[in-house]
């Protein structure tokens, strides 16, 4: 079997060790052998971006515009074999993964616009005869570490920026998942990208990781993954003062008035909670609902989440593809089991058997939770919701707010003076009126509050505040 080698100052590396992909929704399937990089790999793809910088950052925008739309253009062609491979790898539906592949596709797509749309800002001194230049320049190397249950599409939202900005890129995906990353790195090796401008290093985060937020050579991290290990990626930057962008959990709040279109949140609910297999940082894992409403709520939500078909990612019809491996499954059976022992009334949650043996678990709704129970306090990370009953908006407001996490919250209400109310109010870094808290646009800020998200804003404009600093220039004639 052909194994995936890293991608080190423009040519494929061997490395010393290697490991077998496997799909969750077949365990005898192998996806590919894909080459572990160790801490020589990491450095020397640390020195070749390093001197890569000087020409890349100033060499001519339009061709570094051109590369990144070929690196989009590339990708939508190339959509459905890449949504197959990431359903493959990383168990969410085709449809969803092919949709996935769009999203990165069109991001890059975004930021090769941005390449061309650089501004900055001439000031009149207070000094007469003076003038004052404002403009960005790029940071140098960056760090790049990815999650596995986005494994194309993150990737997208932070390569693209940090190469449309002049940076150049070392990029670790999450070892879970390395065949989109391989994939991706093909297709921008193949778009005229110089040697040294963009590396990937395959392997552990325990190595790769820590090498990448420790190394004085990285000028800058971006991480995203869970709260302990971003945590760890801060204290390392830090020590050193680097820049350092986060991207971590959540336990998002999905608030269902009495006035809400019981349809639209049932709807969104569902979506929420439950798809891709319920492992997204976006999804809606507490259902906080009001108490005129909550019987005929739950009610519906249940019918619908019964008849949820779960099983192979690839198969046609499938609406819930198999948690990501085993880990990941032995955890969410634990806050299962947890949560029944809390109190709280259990719908589903079984694990499952289909024709080939998979990591299939059914989706679960815990009803009669209380907010202070572990299942929704803690980001579990699988198909698993909880139904919180609140007498009115004012309390639905007080425990959508009452966690550590803040990235994305939603109402379903009719009531413009609630949903305006909540916009304003939410302690959360987005927020969704009448839609799912999952799905976002590609051109516009990604981020949360609190223990979800540290430092500037991904995607759109916004992400031009992390990849590049400000620098202030006076001139006298």
């Amino acid at each position: 079997m052909k194994v995936h080698e890293n991608f080190i100052n423009g040519a494929w590396a061997g490395a010393p060790e290697r490991a077998p992909n496997i799909n969750p929704s077949n365990l005898s399937d192998v996806v590919g052998e894909f080459a572990r990089a160790d801490a020589a790999q990491a450095r020397a793809a640390i020195a070749a971006a390093r001197a890569a910088f000087p020409a890349w950052s100033r060499g001519p925008v339009q061709a570094r515009a051109d590369m990144l739309d070929r690196i989009g253009a590339e990708i939508l062609a190339r959509k459905d074999e890449l949504g197959t491979l990431l359903a493959r790898e990383e168990g969410k539906t085709r449809a969803e993964a092919v949709g996935e592949a769009t999203r990165a596709g069109y991001l890059f797509k975004f930021f090769a616009g941005e390449v061309l749309r650089q501004a900055g800002e001439v000031l009149p001194s207070v000094r007469p005869g003076i003038k004052v230049e404002i403009t960005r320049e790029p940071l140098g190397v960056v760090g790049i570490i990815t999650p596995w249950n986005f494994p194309i599409a993150i990737p997208a939202w932070k390569i693209a920026p940090a190469l449309a900005y002049g940076n150049c890129v070392v990029f670790k995906p999450a070892d879970l998942v390395p065949g989109c990353a391989w994939a991706l790195t093909e297709i921008i090796s193949k778009a005229g990208v110089p040697a040294g401008v963009f590396n990937l290093v395959m392997g552990r985060g325990s190595v790769l990781g820590e090498l990448l937020s420790t190394d004085p050579g990285v000028d800058a991290v971006s991480f995203t993954g869970s709260v302990a290990v971003g945590k760890r990626v801060a204290q390392n930057c830090a020590a050193r003062l680097a820049k350092v962008q986060l991207e971590m959990g959540g336990k998002n709040p999905q608030v269902v008035l009495d006035d809400a279109d019981l349809d639209t949140a049932v709807s969104l609910s569902l979506q929420s909670a439950f798809f891709s297999t319920g492992q997204r940082c976006t999804a809606s894992s507490r259902l906080i609902v009001t108490e005129g409403i909550h019987d005929r709520f739950v009610n519906a939500l249940t019918e619908k989440m019964q008849k949820l078909k779960v099983d192979d990612a690839l198969k046609d019809g499938t609406d819930i593809g198999p948690v990501v491996d085993e880990r990941q499954l032995e955890q969410d059976l634990k806050y299962i089991e947890l949560g029944r022992k809390e109190g709280a009334r259990l719908v589903g949650g079984n694990r499952l058997e289909r024709e080939k043996q998979g990591y299939y678990l059914e989706p679960a709704l815990f009803i009669d939770s209380t907010p202070q129970m572990t299942i929704n306090r803690e980001e579990i990370f699988g198909p698993v919701a909880s139904v919180i009953r609140v007498k009115n908006y004012d309390e639905a407001l007080a425990v959508a707010n009452d966690t550590p996490f803040g990235l994305s919250s939603g109402i379903a209400t009719t009531s413009l003076k609630h949903a305006e109310h909540f916009k304003r109010n939410s302690a959360a870094g987005m927020v969704m009126v009448n839609l799912p808290t999952a799905g976002v646009d590609y051109h516009v800020p990604f981020g949360g509050r609190k223990g979800s998200s540290y430092g500037p804003r991904e995607q759109g404009r916004y992400a031009v505040e992390f990849y590049t600093s400000v620098k202030t220039a006076y001139v006298s004639p």
